[in-house]
């Protein structure tokens, strides 16, 4: 039974969207298919979640493989974009370590004892204003910066009111990110000397 869940809906999307990672990356050079795939990629990612809680499909897995897919999209983009791009994935996947090893498929929901900003970027699964502006930052500043870096005939003051919003919404990620990292390792502190005077 348990190996129906990898045939879940919401995870079969999952799959989908890792070929769009592909084909996106097949296409950078080609800025109209990339921007088109990247941008069908970045959609997709509220559908899986929306129907996983329509269909009861929830499951560790799909959370698992959501961060994932979610991860590896981003990475390539920005590794794709800039010599230092590298460094935002790994950030994204060392906050992944840190909250699924110790928190799981429930990972959205365990934000209650922590500084009100993070509680209110992840409040109801990050559907709310602040949460949007997060996520959008995450997801949409790096396609932003490949559309801006195209050359698209885009007036200065769009190019750079998109990139003040997505860009503030990405630090604010960066915000969350940095506190998860370090509730992490106050944790593994913690438990290291819980188990010395045990």
């Amino acid at each position: 039974m348990a190996a129906n869940v990898l045939l879940y809906w919401p995870n079969i999307i999952g799959y989908v969207r890792f070929c769009i990672v592909l084909a996106s990356w097949a296409t950078f050079d080609t800025p109209t298919q990339f921007i088109g795939l990247y941008s069908l990629f970045i959609a997709l990612d509220g559908v899986d979640g929306w129907l996983a809680r329509k269909l009861s499909q929830c499951s560790r897995f799909g959370a698992w493989l959501d961060v994932v897919v979610d991860n590896l999209g981003r990475g390539m983009l920005w590794n794709m974009l800039f010599n230092w791009g590298w460094l935002v994935p790994a950030l994204e996947w060392c906050v992944f370590v840190c909250n699924h090893s110790a928190r799981g498929d429930r990972w959205k929901s365990s934000f209650t004892v922590s500084p009100w900003f993070v509680r209110t970027i992840m409040a109801n699964g990050f559907r709310t204003p602040l949460g949007t502006l997060v996520v959008s930052g995450l997801h949409c500043l790096p396609l932003w910066l490949y559309v801006c870096r195209c050359g698209f005939p885009l007036p200065f003051w769009i190019q750079a009111l998109g990139l003040l919003l997505l860009g503030g919404g990405r630090l604010l990620a960066l915000a969350v990110e940095m506190w998860c990292v370090w509730t992490h390792v106050c944790y593994l502190i913690s438990e290291e000397e819980a188990e010395k005077k045990s």
